[in-house]
């Protein structure tokens, strides 16, 4: 890794801390601190039925926090199959992604075009900013995991897309 990656990637993870250590703009007050550690191996993921908001065939754990809980941090980790989609969607606050393995192809709009999707691949890092319509899909299985602040949602630009209405 050259000099410039290193400041680059140092830049990165301050910018990340600050952001989800001072809270978001406008908001009246700050995500609450987290109050216990965490040390998980890969084997000692628990992986289980994802929201509802998520299309079928996903995995889902939550592994810091609780989703549900309004102004707390949360990690959780999504495992896709091969060409897995996620129509096009946004969410009711920031979400830092990571990818920890495969290729998770993003795009963004109303519509869903791979040919206009980046790849992705495992240790790369996204940022999707609160009501960015964006979409998805995977190359290979893929997992990533997202950080955020509670509660979690998930709208689909088109209502036709959410697996909920079907």
């Amino acid at each position: 890794m050259t000099r410039k990656q290193c400041r680059a990637g140092a830049a990165i993870l301050l910018a990340v801390g600050l952001r989800i250590g001072t809270g978001y703009a406008g908001e009246a007050s700050k995500p609450a601190a987290v109050t216990s550690h965490v040390m998980l191996l890969p084997e000692e993921v628990g992986w289980g039925q994802c929201p509802p908001a998520v299309p079928p065939g996903a995995k889902c754990a939550v592994v810091q926090g609780d989703m549900t809980a309004p102004n707390r941090l949360f990690t959780f980790r999504l495992w896709m199959p091969d060409n897995f989609r996620v129509p096009p969607h946004f969410h009711p606050a920031d979400e830092h992604i990571v990818v920890l393995s495969g290729t998770f192809n993003m795009g963004f709009g109303d519509k869903l075009d791979t040919s206009s999707s980046r790849p992705m691949a495992a240790g790369s890092f996204m940022v999707m900013p609160k009501g960015e319509h964006h979409f998805a899909w995977t190359k290979g299985e893929t997992v990533i995991q997202v950080y955020a602040i509670g509660p979690w949602g998930l709208t689909y630009v088109n209502p036709q897309d959410d697996p909920r209405n079907r």
